[in-house]
């Protein structure tokens, strides 16, 4: 029964919350909770299929497992909905399946038109676990629009503006300047994916599909040359999404104007796309440019790790603080997956799971206090531990697991791509470790600032987090600690498709 399943399961992980953003469509519109009870479903079953997904993948034979192909075109274009799962890809499925639901309980405050906002929502997921499990370049761009579109609507309707004083900042604005940059960086995906697939038609079998492309560069088919000027596209294009530096400005603004629910969609699955990209399609389809542009992207993730830490201690705005961090933190998974080691790769694969992990938990705790003081400025917030005293709890330990304390996930993520760079590119590796210790700075001093010390009498009325709330960060947390304690489960998975991923170098 369950060798069925696994035929059918990569498949399910798309339909289930697919179907659930069309079913959604034919709910009233005039009830909002049910509408969000709806989404909790849907999301409850996607999360269930990813960990059994996650715990049927069979880490000792390694590969490409689960696979199932159904032909969409024909010759002479040659399209398949192929899926497959590999090392890689498990942990992110489950990764995905563990914050979408959190997402959705989290967006219980979603009270204009609801079912629009879930039906998005479910879609975005859909669109994620689509792009880790499919094992063809045409599905794999269109899952990956799928992911990145509804990021419009879900921050220009429900999302909110920032004033500064000075000069606003608004949802609009967000939306579009997301929305721009990453279209810009599909542009460039595509013209990649085209390029191998002229080179494969060239060869006389023209295929949009990862394992036939991958054999077609390792028989020599692909030239070096044109291996050197694709993987830049790759790079430049899924890294754009992943926060790649100079091409990061997007990312701040649009945690910023968010909801709460996108943000930690956002920050903590989204932005993986873009480093799996990079993975699944860049280094795997053309090695001999990896090769070549991997000393630049190295150098690009570590000024995402100073530049995104020093940005982040520069801010006031609590979500524009973990926005700047999420910019340093995927530097260190650029970095990891530079270094072409299997240690920093394996590492990068970790910390693309711990960063998801926390960045969605700290999110969500910063929409708590958002909710119930309508303001996010650390100068003006303070001792909100007398108030909010679980909310605090839940900050710092996904602040403590940022800065890379031991025994919680963020360490040996860390621990294990700085030890890859350190064996590949020395100075940049002690560059990276001045970026964590900038990060202990922003974080410590965020935390004493907003959090502890005196009380201010203005913020008196504020309650703690709601039940809802404090369940989304439990199970957070005890996640957090779980990896940082106990990460072989995680680690034996990933290892699997680092090998893989490796094999062609």
């Amino acid at each position: 029964m369950m060798a069925n399943f696994d035929q059918v399961s990569l498949l399910l992980l798309v339909l289930v919350p697919l179907a659930g953003a069309v079913l959604a469509m034919a709910l009233p519109k005039d009830r909002p909770r049910d509408a969000w009870q709806f989404a909790i479903f849907v999301a409850a079953v996607s999360f269930v299929i990813s960990v059994i997904v996650f715990l049927r993948y069979d880490y000792g034979a390694g590969g490409v497992q689960m696979v199932r192909a159904y032909d969409w075109i024909g010759h002479p274009v040659n399209i398949t909905l192929h899926f497959g799962l590999n090392g890689i890809g498990a942990p992110l499925v489950l990764l995905n399946g563990i914050v979408l639901l959190g997402a959705v309980l989290i967006s219980q405050t979603i009270t204009r038109r609801t079912r629009d906002f879930f039906v998005l929502l479910l879609a975005l997921g859909a669109g994620v676990y689509g792009v880790f499990v499919v094992r063809d370049l045409f599905f794999l761009f269109f899952f990956y629009e799928l992911a990145v579109l509804p990021m419009y609507l879900l921050i220009g309707v429900w999302g909110s503006s920032t004033d500064f004083g000075t000069f606003l900042r608004t949802k609009e604005y967000g939306a579009m300047k997301l929305m721009l940059m990453l279209v810009a960086g599909s542009i460039l995906i595509w013209i990649g994916i085209l390029a191998l697939y002229v080179a494969s038609s060239q060869a006389g079998d023209p295929t949009f599909n990862i394992d036939k492309l991958a054999a077609l560069q390792q028989s020599g088919a692909v030239s070096r040359v044109t291996q050197m000027w694709v993987f830049p596209f790759f790079a430049v294009g899924f890294g754009t999404l992943a926060g790649l530096w100079p091409f990061h400005t997007w990312s701040p603004d649009g945690h910023v104007a968010a909801p709460t629910g996108v943000s930690m969609l956002h920050a903590g699955v989204l932005m993986k796309l873009g480093a799996f990209g990079i993975i699944q399609v860049g280094m795997l389809l053309t090695p001999l440019g990896a090769e070549v542009w991997m000393p630049v992207l190295i150098g690009l993730g570590t000024v995402n790790v100073i530049y995104g830490a020093i940005s982040a201690l520069s801010q006031n705005d609590l979500k524009y603080v973990i926005g700047y961090s999420s910019v340093s933190h995927m530097g260190y998974v650029l970095m990891g997956i530079a270094t072409l080691h299997p240690v920093g790769l394996a590492g990068a694969v970790l910390q693309m799971f711990s960063h998801g992990i926390m960045t969605a938990l700290m999110f969500a705790m910063v929409g708590a206090i958002y909710e119930r003081a309508h303001i996010r400025d650390s100068m003006i917030l303070n001792g909100l531990i007398k108030r909010m005293g679980t909310t605090t709890f839940f900050f710092a330990i996904a602040g403590l697991a940022s800065l890379g304390l031991p025994g919680l996930s963020g360490f040996i993520a860390e621990f294990m791509v700085f030890t890859g760079a350190f064996r590949t590119y020395l100075p940049l590796a002690v560059l990276g470790v001045i970026g964590a210790a900038i990060t202990a700075v922003y974080i410590l001093r965020l935390l004493a600032r907003s959090f502890f010390g005196e009380g201010d009498p203005q913020w008196a009325h504020l309650t703690d987090a709601s039940p809802v709330e404090k369940g989304v960060g439990a199970a957070f947390v005890l996640i957090l600690i779980a990896v940082g304690v106990w990460p072989a489960p995680l680690l034996r998975v990933i290892n699997t498709g680092v090998e893989g991923a490796l094999s062609v170098f």
